[in-house]
C-alpha cells in the first residue's frame, strides 16, 4: 500500500479514563489513563480528604472539526469526586467533519459525583455532537450542569451555520430518570421559535439526584425558587421522580453560571452533606 492509499485521519482522537476509590476516610484518584490531549494534572483536596477534586484539561483549548473526545469516570463505593474545568470549552468552525465529545460517568453504591464544568461555546459554523451518560447506583448522589452558548456573544456572533446534536441520559439502578435528545442546524426555526430558543443564545440545565430527594423536594424547591438569575431571563425549577431540574434560557453564560452556583450552594449541603466550597479554579 502506498501513502496515497492510507486512510486519512482528521482531528484529535483523545481519551481520558478516571477511577476514584474510597480508602479509609480519603477519596483518591486510583486510576488515571489518557490518550491524546485530555488529562488531569493531579488530585486536589481543598476541603479535606473526603472529596477528591480533579480539573479536566484539554490543552488545545478548543475542539476542531474531526476531533473525537471520550471522557469516563468511575466513582467507586462511598467515594466522592468533584470534576470541573479551568475555563470555557470552545467548539470551532468546521470545514466539514463533525467533532464529538462523549462522556460516561458511573457512580457506585453510596458514592457522590459533582460534574461542574464551565460553559461550552459553539462557534458559528461548528459541527458538534455532545453525549453524556450517567449511571447511578440505587443510593448514589449526583449534581451536574451544562451551559451551552450558541455563537460568541461578546463578538456579536450568532449560530447561523453548522449543526449541533445533544444526548443526555441519567439512569438510577439501571432505570432512566432523565433522557434528553436534541439537534438543530444554524438555520433551524426552533432557534427563534417561542417553543424553542426564542431568539436567545444561551441555555443551561442543572440536574440533581440523591436518595432522600422525594422527602426533601418541596422544601428545596421553595428555597431554590427564591433565587433568580440576575438578568431575570426565562428559568424554571422542577422536581421529577428522583430528579431535580433547573433550566436557564437567556443571553448570558456568566449569569447562567452564577445562578447555577447559587443553586448548588443550596443543593450541596442537602445532597452531599457538605457545605458549598467554591473551587478556586473558577476565580482564576
Amino acid at each position: 500500500m502506498n501513502l496515497a492509499e492510507l486512510p486519512v485521519q482528521t482531528g484529535w482522537q483523545a481519551e481520558l479514563s478516571l477511577a476514584f476509590e474510597r480508602r479509609s476516610e480519603r477519596s483518591i484518584l486510583a486510576g488515571n489513563s489518557h490518550r491524546g490531549p485530555l488529562r488531569v494534572q493531579k488530585a486536589l483536596y481543598p476541603e479535606g480528604d473526603g472529596v477528591c477534586q480533579t480539573i479536566l484539561l484539554h490543552p488545545p483549548s478548543g475542539v476542531a472539526g474531526g476531533d473525537q473526545l471520550q471522557i469516563s469516570a468511575d466513582v467507586g463505593p462511598a467515594a466522592h469526586a468533584q470534576l470541573t474545568t479551568p475555563g470555557a470549552g470552545k467548539w470551532y468552525r468546521s470545514a466539514g467533519p463533525e467533532a464529538a465529545q462523549r462522556i460516561a460517568f458511573n457512580v457506585g453504591a453510596g458514592a457522590t459525583l459533582e460534574w461542574l464544568p464551565q460553559e461550552t461555546i459553539v462557534f458559528d459554523g461548528a459541527r458538534a455532537r455532545m453525549e453524556t451518560r450517567v449511571s447511578l447506583a440505587a443510593n448514589s448522589r449526583f449534581i451536574g450542569w451544562d451551559i451551552l452558548c450558541l455563537g460568541r456573544a461578546a463578538a456579536g456572533e450568532r449560530f447561523t451555520n453548522g449543526r449541533f446534536d445533544l444526548f443526555y441520559r441519567v439512569d438510577r439502578n439501571k432505570l432512566p430518570i432523565w433522557l434528553e435528545r436534541g439537534g438543530f442546524s444554524g438555520d433551524d426555526a426552533m432557534l427563534t421559535s417561542p417553543a424553542g430558543w426564542a431568539g436567545n443564545n444561551v441555555c443551561g440545565t442543572l440536574l440533581c439526584s440523591f436518595p432522600e430527594l422525594p422527602q426533601k423536594a418541596a422544601a428545596l424547591l421553595e428555597a431554590l425558587r427564591a433565587v433568580a438569575p440576575a438578568d431575570h431571563a426565562n428559568h424554571g425549577l422542577t422536581a421529577l421522580p428522583g430528579l431535580l431540574v433547573a433550566r436557564y434560557l437567556g443571553d448570558s453564560s456568566e449569569v447562567a453560571r452564577f445562578w447555577f452556583i447559587a443553586l448548588w450552594q443550596i443543593l450541596r449541603p442537602v445532597c452531599c452533606g457538605r457545605p458549598a466550597i467554591t473551587p478556586r479554579i473558577w476565580n482564576t
